[in-house]
């Protein structure tokens, strides 16, 4: 409804002025409400005994504000109460993660399995037998925060089979090894605790601490993965809560740590009082070489916590990962999941435990490897052929990814610029970073890709980065040399 206005012309204030705080207050108050058409400025004006040009110029304040909107032969009408400045509201932020993907060219941008191995008849008959099933109507309900029960039992049995659960542990099921992430934070680092990490690493994993406060500091991961003495030493003077590893076909770089060296970091962290969680992503996807324990099995303390996930052998946009560790530590990861949640998506939970019990995700884990061990050899083979020299990558006998480091003064974020412009996409290491520059590092994830689109990108990258060394170096060597004095 439409105010009564009464302006004071003896007042100081501009009568524009006077109009728009009447009207401005008049849709503060909801006297005016939002989508309410205001009377043109020439039937206002008359009305109030103004000039057209004063109704005009409140119209335009009040516009410029937000709290209307004029349109162009139909009129202005009422907003509402002014915006939220939400840039005030929500400061900072890091850098988008995952980088937009590329809709066209050849990507060894993203750490996933190949779409065209999914064996997508096998997996429509799964979903036809458990939505046939007679427990569908319950699958369907909410579902308890802790998982889906069968796959639950289906999974720790499972663990316990191959010796990396013990009698005192217990499992929960999660939106992927992501989500085990935050709950984990939200758990053990809730107050700014020192969390350790290998450098470089999977963003993701990073953000999760840093979002939630943690001070995180990196450990070097060469080619061995983590380098065990800088841990050692970063354990006795940083007095940290945790250490996150992923000890095989480590994200980005590949590599996988010996097993004296996994029982070395396990001597170190339960001295320390260091919780350990293992991260087992990329365990089940070995090509080649003989599969080292892991840190969960060989630790008799039975303290390590142990994150997998289908999410690489299976369908990753299911989601459905999964946390093992002491019955107490995830009776209190239950409880701050169903803060996040309350319930679990039972029927992807259900279909894949029927995926994996019918034999077919054992059948499908057997193309994977076939067909991964593929493309791994495609990508090393490429890399030793086609990049310049001085290139280092390391060799990893499974897994998604590799490491590139380029010979200096090479920049990696310059490369992947020049790259795209070739249709060849894949990501810097500056994403992979947690306390030391990777400006020279990138990664090549290569299981998405057909072995023929690996050589023919990884051969365009290396005439790229070819190119652009010789250029660099030739602008160095033309340099004028520091005058010696």
């Amino acid at each position: 409804m439409f105010p009564e206005i009464h302006l004071d012309t003896e007042s100081g204030e501009s009568l524009y002025r006077q109009l728009y705080g009447k009207l401005r207050d008049a849709i503060v108050n909801q006297q005016l409400t939002r989508g309410e058409k205001l009377p043109p400025t020439r039937e206002l004006a008359t009305a109030l005994g103004l000039n057209r040009t004063t109704v005009a110029a409140a119209y335009e304040l009040l516009d410029s504000e937000g709290l209307i909107r004029g349109h162009v032969g139909r009129g202005s009408f009422v907003q509402g109460t002014a915006t939220l400045d939400w840039q005030a509201l929500l400061p900072g932020g890091e850098e988008a993660w995952p980088p937009p993907a590329p809709s066209t060219g050849i990507s060894f941008a993203a750490s996933r399995p190949s779409e065209a191995l999914f064996p997508l008849d096998e997996f429509r008959a799964t979903c036809r037998e458990v939505i046939d099933s007679p427990a569908a109507a319950e699958i369907l309900q909410l579902g308890p925060a802790g998982g889906y029960p069968p796959l639950r039992k289906y999974l720790l049995e499972e663990a316990r089979r191959q010796g990396t659960a013990g009698a005192d542990d217990d499992i929960l099921i999660t939106s992927g090894c992501q989500q085990a992430f935050d709950l984990i934070q939200r758990v053990l680092a809730p107050s700014g605790e020192t969390v350790l990490l290998e450098d470089p690493i999977y963003p993701g994993l990073r953000n999760v601490f840093t979002r939630g406060g943690a001070r995180v500091i990196g450990i070097p991961a060469g080619e061995n993965g983590l380098d065990v003495p800088g841990f050692e030493s970063a354990v006795e003077k940083q007095r940290a809560r945790m250490v996150v590893l992923t000890p095989n076909f480590q994200n980005p770089t590949g590599t996988t740590m010996p097993e004296m060296a996994r029982q070395a970091v396990l001597s170190i962290a339960r001295r320390a009082g260091v919780v350990v969680i293992e991260n087992d992503l990329y365990g089940e996807l070995r090509y080649s070489g003989t599969p080292v324990p892991s840190i969960k099995k060989l630790d008799v303390s039975g303290d390590t916590i142990l994150l997998s996930s289908f999410s690489k052998i299976a369908f990753p946009g299911l989601r459905v990962g999964w946390a093992i560790g002491p019955s107490h530590f995830i009776a209190r990861l239950t409880q701050a999941k169903q803060a996040c949640d309350l319930h679990s998506d039972q029927l992807s939970q259900a279909v894949l435990l029927r995926f994996a019990e019918s034999g077919r995700l054992a059948a499908h884990q057997q193309r994977m490897l076939k067909n991964g061990a593929q493309r791994l050899e495609a990508c090393l083979e490429a890399c030793a052929k086609h990049l310049p020299p001085g290139s280092r990558f390391t060799h990893p006998e499974g897994g998604m990814n590799i490491w590139v480091k380029l010979p200096e003064p090479l920049d990696a974020s310059e490369m992947a610029a020049h790259a795209a412009l070739e249709g060849v996409s894949f990501l810097a290491g500056k994403y992979f970073a947690v306390s030391r520059p990777q400006t020279r590092g990138l990664r090549l994830s290569f299981a998405g890709l057909d072995p023929t689109h690996i050589r023919s990108g990884i051969a365009t990258l290396g005439r790229i980065f070819t190119t652009e060394l010789k250029r660099a170096r030739a602008v160095q060597s033309a340099e004028p040399a520091a005058m010696l004095v």
